[in-house]
This record gives C-alpha cells, structure tokens and sequence, in this order.
C-alpha cells in the first residue's frame, strides 16, 4: 500500500471539508462603552477618557460610547412609553441592539450600582441576550467591585455573558493626577489588555454562533 498517498488523499478530503471561514471574522467587533454614572460632580469622565485611550490601541473594536447622564429617562416603567420618553431611547436603544458586546463603566454608591444603569437594562432585554459584558468600575477601598458583583447577577437574568477579569480602581481619585493621566498605569493597563482579549473572544464566539444558531432564551 502507498502510504503517500493514503496520507495526501485524507488530507485533501479534510481540507475540502473544513468549515469556510466568516466573510466578517476578521471585522471589528461593536463595542458599546456604556458610562453608568450621572451624578453631578462625577469622576466618570476622567475613568472613562482613560479606557477610551486603552480602546485606541486596538484595531479589534469599534466604539460607540452611552452616556447616562446625557439620557433622561424617567425610572417608572411603561409598556407604552410617551412620546418622549421614546425620544429617549431612540438615542441608546439602536446603539444596544447593535453592538457585539459591552463595557460598563461603574462607581459603587453604597454597595452597589447606580440608578440610571439599572433603568437602562430594565428597559432593555433582547439586545443584551447572548453577548459579552465587560465591567470597568471605581470607587474607595473596594474599588467598585461590589456593584461589579451586582451587576454579574443582573446580567445573568439578560442572558449576557459577563467576563470574568476586570478593571478596578481603588481609591480612584487618587490614581490620576490633574489632567486625568494615571500615574502608575502599569497594571490598570494589563488588566485593561486582560479584559478587552476576553472580551474579544467571547464577542467573537457568541456572535459566530448565532450566525449559525439563533440564540432562544
């Protein structure tokens, strides 16, 4: 027997059985960077201009930032909402619905998260099914990680996949100087690499997935 054969035979039989790769694989993932604080005085913008530069160093993602305290949405919730309230999620709702997956930038406020946040994903369910949330978050001595923890379970209920590693700031105010630089970024920046990497795959797989297989919640 040929050996050789055998051996190109199979190979070629693999070859032109091997799944054809997605015209899109390579494409950026939407990224939906979604800045949970609207509290006046906030430390948000220097967090999140801080993480928006990590984003710029990658070519993987392509972002489309929500600010909640550029969305008034009132917090009693409606099947019917009024027009206005409408208008209001005309402007967040299409940017979930069409993103790959997510980043939440978060404070803790008394243990957990903030108001406006739990209003955005109570008045969504759909977009957030079957996608990778990512959590950035910021505060005293446990650096926002409690809200984290709170958002994991309301995130479950959605059906979204929440990524394991994160990036934390304890003591927040104190890690940046005056001009929003931080000034030991060494391990905020690998923990942010960690993240996005996670982030990446999951995006990736969940979102080849359900090319092939509608999600059914």
């Amino acid at each position: 027997m040929d050996l050789t054969n055998v051996t190109t035979a199979t190979d070629s039989a693999s070859s032109s059985a091997a799944p054809a790769v997605p015209e899109d694989a390579t494409a950026p993932l939407t990224l939906a960077l979604i800045v949970a604080s609207d509290r006046e005085g906030r430390f948000a913008p220097v967090v999140t201009d801080w993480f928006r530069s990590r984003l710029a160093e990658r070519e993987d993602f392509t972002v489309t930032v929500v600010d909640l305290a550029e969305i008034d949405l009132p917090t009693s919730l409606s099947y019917d909402p009024s027009p206005a309230v409408r208008a209001e999620l005309a402007k967040v709702t299409p940017v979930l619905e069409a993103a790959d997956g997510y980043v939440v930038i978060t404070p803790e406020y008394n243990h957990s998260f903030p108001a406006a946040l739990k209003n955005l994903i109570d008045r969504h369910y759909t977009e957030w099914q079957a996608k990778p949330v990512g959590f950035v978050s910021y505060g005293g001595i446990s650096g926002g990680l409690r809200a984290v923890e709170q958002l994991r379970q309301v995130y479950a209920e959605m059906h979204a996949v929440t990524i394991r590693d994160t990036v934390s700031f304890h003591n927040a105010h104190g890690l940046f100087d005056e001009d929003g630089q931080h000034k030991d970024p060494a391990a905020a920046e690998g923990a942010a690499k960690a993240l996005l990497d996670q982030l990446g795959w999951w995006g990736r797989a969940l979102k080849d997935a359900k090319s092939v297989r509608p999600y059914g919640a």
